[in-house]
């Protein structure tokens, strides 16, 4: 039996478009790029050149005046499109508080 990586996910995720920043730790490099969609563990950002798997990142997801700031891992890369994010445990319960109603409207907005 093939499990398929949303099988592994603790948490859903759902459609949501954020303006993301994300910092390499060990060499301090920035790029810019957008999720395409998010949970309470992780996020996909679109980017050309996704920081290497396994990479330590600092990650900053934005809406309109509304930010998160997350400490997270690269657990995977498609080179030219993305990368797939984790966030460290547990997020602070400001920005869970964040993250959670940015999720809950696009729930809402799947479901429609």
């Amino acid at each position: 039996m093939t499990y398929s990586a949303s099988d592994r996910r603790a948490w859903p995720r759902f459609p949501l478009i954020l303006a993301a920043e994300v910092i390499e730790q060990s060499s301090g490099a920035r790029l810019s790029g957008r999720t395409s969609d998010v949970s309470r563990t992780g996020c996909y950002v679109d980017t050309l050149n996704p920081i290497p798997a396994g990479s330590g990142v600092r990650i900053l997801l934005m809406q309109g005046d509304e930010s998160v700031e997350l400490l997270g891992r690269v657990i995977y890369t498609s080179p030219g499109l993305g990368m797939g994010l984790c966030f460290d445990q547990p997020v602070p319960p400001p920005h869970l508080a964040i993250l959670d109603r940015w999720l809950a409207s696009a729930a809402r907005v799947e479901s429609s």
